[in-house]
């Protein structure tokens, strides 16, 4: 079925808007579809997945589109709407058009220059380059250029892996287990699941195994005094309630109230009683203060430059610079010796962030031991032998998309011992 020729017109008004990188892609795309509500499901899905596409491929289509006739914005939208829907799909191409798409989109990417290929800022090529080698940084960043897979979380208040297994392939939607956290499935497509009986029910979040991870390898117990401490819109508050099997107290803290007002809903789905959401000002609130050397495991999932979800945020490849992290460095350390003073002796803190780059990661772990002796890192083997999870890491957690097929995530385990 061929596209509306007013589809190319939408794409380029909206990659105009958001190639100007003044925000996040996805609420560019959301205000425009609301301010738009003439276009259909399927429309809005095209001109979604093109202009993801175009993200993710931004080097490679800009080079091309340097090679044909016309505007250059609504090459590269014929570019994103011709991958996303196949050529033969669009409406209202001219001749030429039709030619010079067919042609480019022909060429061997294989051949192209491999920093071309990564379709990345140059400093960030550059960075991955020293970290990983030039093989295993080009395996990432393809990766990195691919959709992620959908994860879902099986809440095991309300249910368990085999019994939503069986009711999804009902729907029919296919599922099947990851091979590391132990309530994730790996969803087959993108299937709507918003109306299903098992999310209405609280049965099954959207969650990325790597962020399950996060949650496991923190270890709360049944009874336990536990703190997400950037708990965000709740995904991993609403793991770590479930590991608590709804006992103990779960505190959630976020600096943004709009932020935890997302997790009031899916709260209010989960079944849990035990968590109790704190809108906090800073990492030194009175709020924080107040249970100081009182919590048996603190969850620190720092605010991050969030390299390691490029497959699902590809705008932030484009929007991030290198000083950008620089500054995320200090509020970081700041953030964790924050939440470092509410862990009891004996007790444990995860710091972790969903970032590939070592200033973000190791760096500001050993800056964090060297003046606070009364921590010590566990390591990551250890840590993931006790909760099972067949992983082999080293001292740290580094989870990599080409590898694991997760987002990126990095995570340290530390121990407070007096």
């Amino acid at each position: 079925m061929r596209l509306p020729p007013a589809l190319i017109g939408h794409t380029e008004e909206v990659l105009r808007e958001i190639l100007r990188f003044t925000g996040p892609a996805d609420n560019t795309l959301s205000r425009y579809f609301r301010d738009h509500p003439r276009l259909g499901s399927r429309e809005r899905g095209v001109i979604a997945e093109a202009v993801y596409g175009l993200l993710r491929n931004k080097l490679v289509y800009t080079s091309f589109a340097e090679s044909g006739q016309g505007p250059s914005m609504r090459r590269l939208a014929l570019l994103g709407l011709a991958d996303a829907a196949g050529i033969e799909a669009l409406g209202g191409l001219s001749p030429e058009e039709s030619d010079w798409l067919n042609r480019v989109m022909q060429i061997d990417r294989d051949m192209l220059p491999a920093a071309l290929r990564a379709n990345l800022p140059a400093w960030l090529y550059e960075r991955l380059l020293e970290r990983f080698g030039e093989e295993e940084a080009q395996k990432l960043a393809q990766t990195l250029n691919t959709p992620a897979p959908l994860d879902l979380r099986v809440n095991s208040i309300k249910a368990d892996r085999e019994q939503v297994i069986a009711a999804l392939a009902e729907a029919p939607i296919l599922a099947e287990p990851t091979p590391y956290a132990p309530l994730a499935l790996r969803v087959r497509k993108k299937p709507a699941l918003q109306n299903l009986p098992l999310f209405k029910s609280g049965a099954i979040e959207v969650q990325d195994e790597g962020s399950q991870i996060l949650a496991q390898i923190l270890g709360a117990r049944r009874g336990e005094m536990v703190v997400d401490f950037c708990a965000g819109a709740g995904g991993k508050t609403l793991a770590l309630g479930a590991l608590m099997r709804n006992t103990g107290r779960l505190y959630a803290f976020d600096i943004s109230e709009k932020r935890l007002a997302k997790l009031k809903p899916r709260l209010a789905r989960s079944g849990l009683s035990n968590v109790h959401p704190v809108v906090i000002a800073h990492e030194n609130d009175a709020k924080v203060k107040r249970l100081a050397g009182k919590i048996d495991r603190v969850l620190v999932d720092a605010p991050c430059s969030g390299l390691g979800t490029l497959r699902r945020n590809p705008d932030v490849k484009w929007r991030l610079k290198p000083e950008s992290i620089t500054e995320l460095n200090t509020k970081q350390l700041s953030i964790l010796e924050g939440a470092a003073r509410l862990v009891k002796a004996g007790g444990r803190l995860v710091y972790a962030t969903c970032s590939i780059m070592e200033e973000e990661n190791e760096s500001i772990v050993r800056k964090f031991l060297e003046t606070n002796t009364s921590f010590q890192l566990v390591p990551m083997q250890q840590v993931l032998d006790e909760q099972k999870i067949p992983l082999q890491m080293g001292d740290f957690l580094k989870l990599v998309p080409h590898l694991h097929q997760t987002d990126g995530f990095f995570a340290a385990v530390l121990e407070r011992n007096k």
